[in-house]
């Protein structure tokens, strides 16, 4: 099973080995990975499969999210079926 997580934020150093990290813990891999820097703001989208995480959805979401703020972030991950659902036309 696959989920898309994006992040959104000032810029700082950092970022991708802060979300990196909490994958390699659940045993989440990342598939694919797109970032950029817009003027002074960071974006990214990842695919990652979560087919082998050894923690709930819910409990890794929550530790995206709190990591995420700590540091001024936006981090949600969602599963790719309803990402998919959500940008039907």
């Amino acid at each position: 099973m696959k989920a898309i997580i994006t992040v959104i934020g000032k810029d700082q150093v950092g970022i991708i080995a802060l979300v990196c990290n909490i994958l390699a813990e659940v045993n989440i891999n990342v598939l694919d990975i797109n970032q950029t820097t817009m003027r002074d703001y960071f974006t990214m989208i990842m695919l990652v499969d979560i087919t082998a995480a050894n923690k709930p959805f819910k409990d890794v979401s929550e530790r995206l999210e709190a990591a995420g703020e700590s540091k001024g972030l936006t981090v949600q991950i969602q599963r790719q079926e309803i990402f998919d659902s959500m940008h039907k036309i």
